[in-house]
């Protein structure tokens, strides 16, 4: 990560987000101009009125001095007005933008990196830093240049008034300069580091709030404190040290600004008394030395803000940098009815960290043709979810083929496979919604009737009619209103719905009780009997009708064949039998 304030080209990236609302940000730029001009006019309309007509006992002029003062006024308040409404749409309209980008950037990337991105780091990408850029565009670009046109107003004015003073209130500005780059360093290091431990906090967060069961049954409280504040410690070190930089800063800023305000009005009213100057041009440079450095500390305040918005934006863009998931091949748009489902493994070895030594699979090989079950048993960690996963394409392997219809899976384009492939897995995930909803996910051609009928097909419809709103009974999230087994349902049910070509149960039925497995095993031997099936599970009641077994032990293919069969080798299968059943 770099170590300076300001980086072009993650500004350049940034700025990128203003071209689609270029024509709001001219109305801003506007706005603020204009607010500037008439801002800064009142010192020299009181230079004109104090010199020109009070001094001269000149009533009439007075009063028309008096009527331009509050009309400049209503000018800068109409103006300031417009700019702060036209600016706060687009940092809002900005926020939208690039949070839409990043989460739909989320959606395309590989599993590969949520197993490795804690959920609470991504979290922090999506909310913290994303706000940290939103005052970036609704207080800092746009209000670096209302700054900056306001000092370049008020230089203007007061060297149009004196040259000579309008320099001596310049003496102090290199002096500001100096101490605002060094201070600012020194809050941009802490600031980089208050983000990484923000988002390291955040992910504590989430995993024990995630866990806190666990945490409640084990009596993990208090330790859990002691380690939350390690984790918050350094956070807070690194805050003190940014509220510290801050804290001698604007006082110095100040005290610099004091200084500034005496050198003019000790030349100042010098140079009244020599009657070098009228009084009036003291009167204005006086209020005019107190707006000089106002701007100054706001811009210097803008380089916070900008230092804040650059360690934001370099987590965000490094998120969005992240390689998408492979498409694989364009889509073919095959008809509904061209329906298949043949699964072919060829010497297949995968590793889920191309750096590690052992493989998670080694040579894995079988075929499965289109209409034929299968079932995959093992100890856990054999494998069994992982070619599961690989069916999918949701990680490439290193060696080998895996092949759909006699297409590898590469070449499928990932939309197009995954709409053929159906997964019911043991820990159902459910959204936040309602019960049609978690049915039909949101697909528009799958409409009530097709949901209904899933429901019944796989006896899910009886507990749904049960509840208040039937299909429109609320779910909360991760559907933890619910049992286990009303859940698994409602996956047999959100599968079906979808007419897939493959069907996979993964460890299907392990978290369902006696009853409600008997419920859904007529559903299943239908669900088999019309297209391609893969049953991994450690019940083997629920596999032994398959057309083949596949057996495996430590990432690879130790047996396969029939439930008959492969009892008659004596070997694992078998073994595992008799461990589930007690029979020799």
């Amino acid at each position: 990560m770099q170590e300076r304030a300001f980086n072009l080209g993650l500004t350049l990236q940034l700025l990128g987000y203003l071209k689609p609302h270029r024509g709001h940000v001219i109305l801003a730029f506007g706005t603020i101009a204009l607010a500037a001009g008439f801002g800064q006019i009142g010192p020299y309309i009181t230079q004109v009125a104090v010199d020109e007509h009070i001094a001269v006992g000149d009533w009439a002029g007075l009063r028309w001095m008096i009527a331009a003062f509050f009309g400049s006024v209503a000018v800068q308040y109409g103006a300031q007005y417009a700019q702060t409404l036209v600016t706060g749409m687009i940092g809002q309209r900005v926020m939208y933008d690039m949070r839409r980008d990043l989460f739909a950037h989320l959606q395309k990337l590989p599993l590969r990196y949520f197993d490795r991105t804690p959920l609470g780091r991504i979290m922090t990408r999506a909310t913290n830093d994303i706000d940290a850029l939103n005052e970036f565009f609704s207080e800092g670009v746009v209000s670096v240049f209302m700054d900056f046109f306001t000092l370049l107003a008020i230089v203007g004015f007061m060297a149009y008034i004196d040259f000579e003073l309008a320099l001596i209130c310049c003496t102090v500005v290199p002096i500001i300069a100096v101490s605002t780059f060094y201070l600012q360093g020194l809050a941009m290091r802490a600031y980089r580091e208050l983000r990484t431990r923000l988002a390291r906090l955040n992910a504590y967060l989430q995993e024990n709030i995630t866990g806190m069961e666990v945490v409640q049954l084990f009596n993990r409280q208090q330790r859990n404190l002691r380690d939350f504040d390690a984790e918050h410690l350094p956070y807070r070190h690194a805050e003190d040290r940014e509220i510290h930089c801050f804290a001698v800063f604007f006082p110095l800023t100040e005290l610099l600004g004091t200084v500034g305000m005496a050198l003019v009005l000790w030349y100042g009213a010098s140079d009244v008394i020599d009657d070098r100057i009228e009084l009036g041009v003291l009167v204005a440079f006086l209020q005019y030395i107190r707006r000089f450095f106002r701007p100054i500390m706001d811009i210097s305040d803008r380089y916070a803000l900008l230092q804040s918005a650059m360690a934001a934006s370099e987590r965000i863009f490094e998120m969005l940098a992240v390689p998408s998931e492979p498409v694989g091949g364009p889509q073919r748009k095959l008809p509904v009815a061209s329906r298949g489902g043949a699964i072919e493994f060829r010497n297949v070895f995968f590793k889920y960290d191309p750096a590690a030594e052992d493989w998670i699979l080694k040579d894995v090989s079988f075929e499965l043709q289109a209409g034929q079950s299968m079932a995959i048993v093992g100890a856990t960690g054999s494998g069994k979810t992982t070619i599961v996963s690989l069916l999918c394409r949701f990680y490439d392997i290193q060696r080998g083929e895996i092949l759909v219809d006699g297409r590898d899976v590469r070449q499928w384009h990932a939309a197009e496979l995954r709409r053929r492939i159906s997964i019911v897995q043991q820990e159902v995930f459910l959204f936040s919604g309602n019960i049609s909803g978690n049915i039909r996910l949101g697909d528009d051609a799958i409409d009530d009737a097709q949901v209904e009928r899933a429901a019944r097909y796989v006896n899910a419809a009886p507990f749904i009619e049960r509840l208040p709103q039937g299909y429109t009974h609320a779910v909360a999230e991760g559907g933890s209103t619910l049992s286990a087994g009303q859940r698994q349902l409602l996956a047999f049910a959100r599968a079906l719905a979808f007419d897939p070509e493959i069907l996979v149960l993964d460890e299907a039925t392990s978290s369902i009780d006696t009853e409600t497995e008997l419920l859904i095993q007529d559903a299943i031997a239908k669900l088999m009997s019309e297209r391609t099936s893969i049953v991994i599970a450690h019940r083997l009641s629920t596999i032994r009708s398959a057309d083949q077994i596949l057996v495996m032990h430590r990432g690879e293919v130790r047996e396969r064949g029939r439930h008959e069969e492969l009892l008659l080798q004596d070997g694992i299968y078998a073994r595992l039998y008799r461990l589930n059943y007690g029979r020799s």
